[in-house]
């Protein structure tokens, strides 16, 4: 069973065994609808947009869309269904197609239907428990959860953090079970065998925040508008589709789960004593 974001992923296969799932089938027939469409920024040096055949201001059941990546492939989905067409352009293959699949258009997807909020997050589990950790760009956000990683922690998301709402807890979902803690472009990363299986409320988020080398590892509350500002800035997916559900769930977040800021000294050879830190800071 092939599990990404808590749905089954089906490519081309016909048996279903859960009541969440995709599938995935090629279909060179299809026409894109340009009526409307949205451009996405800072996508793996390729230009990368979301069309309609109606306005993303009202999204609407079994809506078009399409998600174009230049030179590589198309995804078309109608809203609310539960299948995924695809067509190859010049560099398209089958690598990349899972690539664009799990790491971005089902974000995007989750987030046009409402489904799931995602902050821009490393997570992992400590003591059983998620923490997730955010951080300006190059901030030591990959470096971190990889060596969380290392030190044997279930990974629940390398990138990309889903979350939803039950009985007023935050929960997380675990993304896809591959970790990139390195800048190569258009590539799923490395497996991971030790991944969860399974959504859990949200223990603690870290805010890392870089300072000199030779500096003091310090951990401290943030609260009011610095901790909603911080999220703010963490969320991925930033489409400005259904706002006011997703800035309710925002400040839901902000108002369920303590935010910390930790001083992170920019040598890797004192990683073991952030680890550390964070470690004990779970005690």
């Amino acid at each position: 069973m092939n599990l990404v974001y808590d749905y089954e992923i089906l490519f081309n296969e016909d048996i279903i065994s859960n009541i969440n799932f995709y599938q995935i089938e090629k279909d060179d027939t299809f026409s894109t609808d340009f009526s409307y469409i949205l451009y996405l920024n800072n996508n793996q040096y390729r230009i990368v947009s979301i069309s309609s055949d109606k306005s993303f201001e009202n999204l609407q059941s079994n809506q078009n869309i399409y998600f174009q990546i230049e030179d590589v492939m198309t995804f078309f989905v109608r809203l609310n269904t539960n299948k995924i067409y695809y067509k190859f352009h010049k560099y398209g293959n089958e690598e990349l197609l899972k690539y664009w699949l799990y790491h971005t258009f089902l974000p995007i997807l989750f987030t046009l239907e409402n489904k799931y909020y995602f902050i821009h997050a490393g997570a992992v589990e400590v003591k059983g428990n998620p923490i997730l950790f955010i951080a300006n760009s190059f901030g030591g956000k990959s470096t971190l959860t990889d060596y969380f990683i290392k030190k044997n922690h279930t990974m629940i998301s390398d990138d990309k953090v889903a979350t939803f709402i039950k009985e007023e807890l935050i929960y997380a979902v675990p993304s896809y079970p591959y970790h990139r803690p390195y800048r190569k472009v258009e590539d799923l990363g490395i497996f991971i065998e030790n991944f969860s299986k399974e959504n859990k409320p949200i223990s603690k988020i870290y805010n890392l925040i870089k300072s000199d080398e030779k500096e003091e590892i310090t951990i401290n509350e943030i609260k009011g508008i610095k901790k909603f500002t911080a999220l703010r800035y963490a969320t991925d997916i930033d489409l400005q589709v259904n706002k006011k559900s997703r800035f309710e769930i925002l400040s839901k977040i902000a108002n369920s789960i303590k935010v910390y800021d930790i001083s992170i000294p920019w040598d890797l050879d004192r990683l073991e004593e952030v680890y550390q830190a964070i470690i004990k800071h779970n005690k």
